[in-house]
């Protein structure tokens, strides 16, 4: 067998060939190296603690000391200009744009005031500045508001903080939601602070510790974005899940209990009023299915150098599709946007069907009760109503438009307009029987102003009622925004 040597010294030209791949070699080598040598670099930086952050800091400015990109990116949740087809965060008055909620809320603190939900750095202003909390609330109201609520159920207790007046502790809290809600400040790694979602998990035998880091990436939101309701007289943060996350498993879970929100005004069916279950639906839809995150969409990575991290403007995914959408799917963003529209169209269009046909039962149900309709007569038409109306705000209440799963949405909502259809074939019997007028004329309801009007509420005097609570009850700084 003939040496190398021998080799190329028939072809010498060999020896310059050999010469330049070692070169190469080396130089990949070294490239590699240093490539490793600086992640690790920036790693320690990412890391490295300018100040120590205490257990329950609240002050979000604290945390961004040791991770400004973080924060700066989290500052942009102040900016409320982007509107998508439907909604993005701007500011819209849902009463303004769907009167139809006056009266499917007749008796509720949601028929006087109900407004898009903006930026997380808006959620302490906007509770204390809306119409629905200058009546007597409680504690957990708070829960999902601020960073300031996990250092007080620490100091408190969770419960004692609960049970708490919602005035009372309005001056302990003025940070919005922020870091300390989802990270742990020595390690910065996701845990959950608000104790409902663990106790729930609980509850279905599950244990949250041993959750992944991507099922963490939903989990931190689930804390708040979930249905809920306020147990017992304490008003204990609970989530419904004990017979499943469905629409119909917690319809059954508060049947079960008879479980009521509110007397409606009009028809006087025990309502429920659903929150908002933005983790529940995405639980039925697509991306769940294939293990993508809420964080993955709503907050998606970025590039600053050679350093990864987590872009905190939590918003639409709309307003940054190259970084969200296009991560997967490899269509323009023109088409994606036209996809989700289409998606979100038809939710739209069957969800205003069913609002109106909410309105109307609730005022037939009126007209049977003026006729002189019977309890007992009445009885299966108010359960009709109250999962009827259950149903639709299931879907209304989740942010998205239904875009978070779009075929539970419409099936959903045509469940809704088959309960709402069954119980006005029942009045309509009823209303005939007792010697009422049928159809039930009705009023007009065409804008928020008569809506309101028509149900009771004086508008004007609710306002100077709520201004005369900022001066007296709230923190002097809410005056001064």
């Amino acid at each position: 067998m003939k040496t190398i040597k021998e080799i190329t010294a028939k072809r010498p030209w060999l020896n310059w060939v050999i010469f330049i791949f070692t070169v190469v070699v080396v130089f990949l080598i070294g490239l590699f190296a240093s490539t490793i040598i600086e992640r690790r670099s920036e790693a320690q930086l990412y890391f490295q603690m300018v100040k120590e952050i205490p257990e329950w800091e609240p002050d979000n400015e604290v945390w961004g000391e040791n991770f400004p990109r973080q924060f700066q990116s989290y500052l942009g949740t102040l900016d409320t200009t982007f509107q998508s087809k439907y909604f993005g965060s701007v500011m819209i008055d849902y009463l303004e744009q769907y009167p139809e909620l006056v009266i499917m809320w007749a008796g509720y603190a949601f028929s006087r005031d109900y407004n898009q939900g903006r930026g997380h750095y808006y959620s302490v202003v906007d509770v204390h500045n809306t119409l629905r909390t200058d009546v007597p609330q409680p504690g957990t109201c708070w829960t999902c508001k601020s960073t300031d609520v996990p250092r007080l159920m620490n100091e408190m207790g969770v419960a004692e903080f609960y049970s708490a007046d919602w005035a009372d502790l309005g001056p302990e809290i003025c940070n919005p939601i922020g870091c300390q809600d989802c990270h742990d400040p020595k390690t910065m790694k996701l845990r959950i602070t608000r104790p409902a979602l663990a106790e729930a998990y609980k509850r279905m035998g599950k244990d949250i510790n041993e959750a992944t880091h991507q099922e963490m990436r939903s989990l931190v939101c689930a804390q708040c974005h979930v249905e809920y309701y306020f147990k017992g007289d304490g008003a204990y943060l609970t989530f419904p899940w004990d017979k499943g996350l469905g629409v119909e498993e917690m319809e059954a879970y508060f049947d079960a209990i008879e479980f009521t929100d509110w007397t409606h005004a009009l028809s006087r069916a025990p309502m429920l009023k659903c929150q908002h279950p933005d983790y529940e639906l995405y639980k039925t839809g697509i991306h769940a299915d294939r293990g993508v995150a809420c964080a993955d969409c709503h907050m998606p990575y970025k590039r600053d150098g050679g350093i990864k991290f987590s872009y905190h403007k939590m918003q639409s995914p709309l307003n940054n599709i190259s970084a969200s959408c296009q991560v997967c799917h490899r269509e323009s963003e023109e088409k994606l946007l036209a996809n989700v529209y289409e998606r979100q169209k038809k939710v739209s269009e069957l969800r205003r069907i069913t609002e109106k046909n909410l309105a109307r039962v609730h005022i037939e149900a009126k007209a049977a009760w003026d006729a002189g309709a019977t309890e007992k007569a009445m009885k299966p038409v108010l359960t009709l109503i109250r999962h009827a109306q259950w149903r639709w705000d299931y879907v209304a209440a989740a942010n998205g438009m239904g875009f978070h799963s779009p075929a539970e949405s419409l099936r959903i909502l045509g469940t809704s307009i088959q309960k709402a259809h069954e119980a006005r074939v029942l009045l309509a019997e009823i209303i005939i029987r007792a010697g009422g007028v049928y159809p039930v004329p009705m009023p007009d309801i065409s804008t928020k102003e008569k809506a309101q009007a028509y149900i009771g509420l004086d508008i004007e005097a609710l306002y100077l009622q709520k201004e005369k609570f900022k001066r007296e009850v709230l923190p002097t700084w809410v005056n001064e925004l």
